[in-house]
């Protein structure tokens, strides 16, 4: 049971850039080229290749060649349940922290 936990803490890894975050989020609907990718984290695409590569390896893109163009999708379309779910205990701890903030000012 070790081993498992071990995998999902290295698949939780991926998610800690948010870079990373960024590309899991704008590949939620659709797959986008490397170059749609790049332009949309604004980003160069050493730094964004890197980034990718690191997700594939994690599980969470596939790719595929076209040509000279290589596109990137989701693996696991849940993930983004995750994600989202992440994205709304965040957004719930700043509204408390500001409610927080605002009593004591």
């Amino acid at each position: 049971m070790e081993d498992i936990y071990s995998l999902m803490t290295e698949f939780l890894k991926a998610f800690s850039h948010p870079l990373r975050l960024k590309i899991v989020e704008y590949l939620s609907e659709t797959e986008k080229s490397v170059g749609e990718i790049v332009k949309y984290v604004d980003g160069e695409i050493s730094n964004v290749s890197r980034h990718l590569a690191l997700l594939k390896k994690a599980g969470i893109l596939l790719d595929r060649k076209e040509g000279l163009n290589i596109y990137y999708h989701m693996k696991n379309p849940c993930i983004m349940d995750f994600y989202n779910c992440i994205n709304k205990a965040v957004k719930s701890n700043l509204e408390m922290n500001r409610d927080l903030l605002d009593k004591i000012m």
